[in-house]
């Protein structure tokens, strides 16, 4: 009966971020000192300060499971990527692994003599890699319960160790001022033999024969298996299965991580210097490319972004920030009043950070990544990758009409929040919200061919923008009042909103608007200069008309509220969870959508679910007799 279909949105990779964090979960609880994000739930754990690990649903909003084994702070969490597991470490110099569907522990690995720093599941092999205030890294194979290695070299406390998602690589970053990059190439081969490729296999060559084998005293294996028989030449002088390729050395203070770019020869990392640092490597050496500077106290944790050219860091200074990688430059800053950050994650499948702090943790995205759209004959209208698109029902055919991108001083092109269409007069109206709110108005192609070169458009300021006539439209200024301007971008007419705290502007038709202020909706007459109807609703978030324009479905946060064209209430429904989006289904049926839910809302005030989601979309249009919805995923 209903079928579901996806307006793929790939982030475009840009040299500049200049959204707003939009915040989707958040808890309080005791100091996050370790995060982590599931591969494919939407579930993130986090460690606390107290010793307690919770396991948290974000996109529900609820807390799944809490374990309480460790003694002390737990600063290390790491998921598997395939298999029921995660695994801790903590200040009881335990490393422990557990199942989250048997809701236990189900063993521990001994060895550290100080406290573990974080700890960190490999994408392939076995194996766990973590960092102590002990001085070393150890890798554990977890099949095996036992340490397959230990790393020595940092001179002080490791606070951070993980491998690299393909090559044979530990990165580590210690109090010693140093971070190290390790070649973990002969242990792969010593421990895991069945990984060697036949290529490694020809390189490494015959075995070497022992050349005092044949001496009377037998060889230096011979004799310390004599006196020590559990005892390996390895274990006591170091073997060559984990080398030390690269010391990176430029922080004037002890380095709190350092973290491997996904598909780049990038390093990045930070210090209790208040820098952000960022090297390359290649097959010989690794330098220093440039150092980030903005923090005001010791930098916590930083991370590459695992789709676009930014690096995100936190800091002790209460502050995220976000830094440009081509420019070197920071590009956005969210500070906390009174927490401190303490660790970063990031995940590598979605546009989703999580930062843990003094009180708890948050759960936000850089940019929206909804797409602005617009209803259209037979289809939408929708802005992605700095085009305008169009989308055919019947065809399925997406066709790129134009470019939009942005010159001036913006910093790159910003994310639509709102488009309107004018059929008649093929006009387009593409809102954003930099610079306190501004507004474009472009002229589409009517024969529809697209073109890279960039449309000449109409600028101004404004929080919101629509059209009111054919060949006008409104926009609500910095200073609250409405202009009414023709397509040449002059004001014809101005109007006083009836409430002083009019934010926001929706449309409606001919010569109406609807205005949005302060727990109400007005329904607002041009030509009179009055609210001509108003009715009391949660801050409306998005406003959708039936295709006679006989009903309005006004969308807040946690509400749908169903009115006539007169803004008469007819019913409303209240949802626990965030509503998304909604479209008509004809002019009786509103089909809406939740974080997990497709449902609907009858005039009569009648509602259920339509379908549960395994990823939350956002319904454009409902057709009764295709039964087809189109969703952008989120």
């Amino acid at each position: 009966f209903f079928v579901v279909s996806a307006l793929k949105l790939r982030l475009p990779r840009r040299p500049a971020w200049r959204g707003a964090m939009l915040t989707k979960f958040e808890t309080k609880s005791n100091r996050v000192k370790g995060l982590a994000f599931h591969s494919s739930r939407p579930w993130v754990l986090a460690s606390l300060h107290n010793g307690v690990v919770q396991l948290w649903d974000f996109r529900m909003g609820t807390l799944i499971d809490r374990f309480d084994e460790h003694d002390g702070p737990v600063r290390g969490v790491c998921f598997h990527q395939s298999q029921p597991l995660f695994v801790t470490g903590g200040d009881d110099y335990k490393i422990k692994v557990w199942n989250y569907k048997l809701r236990r522990c189900l063993f521990s690995l001994l060895g550290h003599l100080d406290y573990i720093r974080t700890v960190q599941f490999h994408v392939e092999h076995p194996w766990i890699v973590s960092a102590s205030d002990d001085q070393t890294i150890r890798i554990w194979n977890w099949q095996q319960r036992s340490c397959v290695s230990v790393l020595t070299g940092h001179n002080h406390y490791v606070m951070c160790a993980q491998f690299h998602v393909k090559d044979d690589l530990v990165l580590s970053a210690s109090l010693d001022q140093t971070v190290r990059v390790w070649d973990i190439g002969g242990l792969r081969k010593k421990t895991l033999p069945e990984t060697v490729t036949p290529e490694e296999r020809s390189a490494m060559g015959p075995p070497m024969p022992d050349p005092a084998g044949s001496s009377p005293g037998g060889s230096l294996s011979s004799k310390l298996g004599k006196a020590i028989p559990n005892m390996k030449v390895e274990d006591l002088f170091g073997g060559n299965d984990a080398t030390v390729k690269y010391v990176l050395e430029g922080h004037d203070r002890g380095v709190n991580w350092a973290s491997f770019h996904s598909t780049l020869p990038l390093i990045v990392s930070g210090a209790d210097d208040r820098q952000v640092k960022l090297w390359r490597m290649n097959e010989t050496k690794a330098w220093e490319v440039d150092t980030l500077r903005g923090h005001i106290n010791n930098v916590s944790c930083a991370l590459f972004h695992p789709k676009q050219e930014l690096i995100i860091s936190n800091s002790e200074d209460k502050s995220i920030r976000v830094w440009d990688m081509s420019k070197r430059q920071g590009v956005q800053t969210f500070r906390r009043e009174h927490d401190r950050f303490w660790i970063l994650a990031v995940h590598q499948e979605s546009n989703l950070l999580a930062a843990g702090h003094d009180g708890g943790m948050i759960v936000f995205k850089l940019e929206r990544e909804r797409p602005a759209f617009t209803p259209i004959s037979g289809g939408v209208l929708f802005v992605k990758d700095r085009y305008v698109r169009s989308f055919d029902y019947g065809s399925g055919k997406d066709t790129a009409l134009m470019s939009i991108r942005r010159s001036g001083n913006s910093g790159g092109p910003a994310v639509a929040r709102s488009v309107h269409y004018n059929e008649q007069e093929n006009m387009l109206l593409v809102c954003h919200d930099t610079d306190g709110g501004s507004y474009e108005l472009y002229s589409v192609p009517r024969d529809g061919r697209s073109s890279d070169q960039s449309q000449e458009c109409k600028r101004g300021a404004g929080s919101s923008a629509v059209f009111v006539a054919r060949q006008r439209f409104a926009v609500l200024d910095k200073n609250r009042q409405i202009l009414i301007k023709n397509f040449q971008n002059e004001v014809t007419k101005k109007c006083a909103p009836p409430h002083a705290s009019t934010d926001c502007l929706f449309p409606v038709g001919t010569g109406m608007l609807l205005l949005r202020s302060e727990e109400r909706i007005s329904l607002f007459d041009v030509q009179q200069r009055k609210a001509v109807a108003e009715l009391s609703t949660p801050a409306v978030k998005y406003v959708v008309w039936s295709p006679d324009n006989s009903h309005v479905a006004l969308l807040s946060k946690h509400g749908v509220v169903i009115a006539n064209k007169k803004l008469e209430q007819l019913c409303m429904v209240h949802e626990t969870i965030r509503i998304k989006s909604g479209a008509w289904d004809g002019n009786e049926v509103f089909v809406y959508s939740t974080l997990n839910h497709i449902k609907y809302c009858l005039i009569n005030g009648d509602s259920g679910i339509i379908r549960t989601l395994d990823v939350s979309g956002f319904p454009i249009a409902q057709f009764f007799r295709d039964a087809c919805c189109c969703c952008a995923c989120s």
